[in-house]
């Protein structure tokens, strides 16, 4: 069993069948001997950022919708920001995995105009408490694999899953096309 570190996905098995998290992708941003916290990076919202957070609209990537990061704190926000190499991170901004961090929507926009490649906010966030991530991978709920920067980003989140598992290594890229009922094969 593969344990997952920050900055890892958890891609689900098509035998999860929560309806939180059946089909998902998420990135894991925070991890200790407390629990786990990980946004939903596949489940966009038909809402705007320009409506939510006006001041980030012209930074938010394509399609400029605000994403479900997880049934958890919906009264809050998320931002991924993918930054630009510059030798120096910008304030405001916190690493997860190489280029790609959290970005404090508290921070004034100008700070990050130049600062980002890519940006996206997203609405809650998956919270798993004390062993509870590991017991849910230990029943193979969950793959864990690398996270690339550009996974947060991408256009067509519904094949984000898809495209994730394709290019694993091993039998697990054969995953991406398993059903979630065998039967049906």
């Amino acid at each position: 069993m593969q344990l997952p570190r920050v900055g890892d996905l958890l891609v689900a098995a098509p035998d999860l069948q929560d309806p939180n998290f059946a089909g998902s992708v998420v990135l894991i941003v925070d991890l200790d001997e407390e629990g786990a916290l990980g946004i939903v990076l596949n489940q966009a919202t038909p809402l705007l950022v320009a409506d939510a957070l006006p001041q980030w609209a012209d930074l938010a990537s394509e399609p400029g919708r605000l994403h479900r990061g997880g049934p958890v704190g919906v009264d809050g926000a998320l931002a991924l920001g993918w930054i630009r190499e510059t030798g120096t991170d910008p304030v405001g901004w916190q690493q997860i995995v190489g280029d790609l961090g959290l970005v404090d929507l508290d921070t004034p926009v100008e700070v990050m105009e130049g600062a980002l490649v890519a940006f996206r906010v997203f609405v809650g966030y998956a919270g798993w408490g004390s062993g509870q991530l590991e017991n849910e991978i230990a029943e193979e709920s969950w793959y864990v694999v690398p996270a690339e920067a550009g996974d947060a980003f991408v256009e067509a989140i519904e094949e984000l899953r898809r495209h994730i598992l394709r290019r694993q290594p091993g039998e697990l890229a054969w995953a991406s096309t398993r059903p979630a009922d065998p039967g049906l094969n």
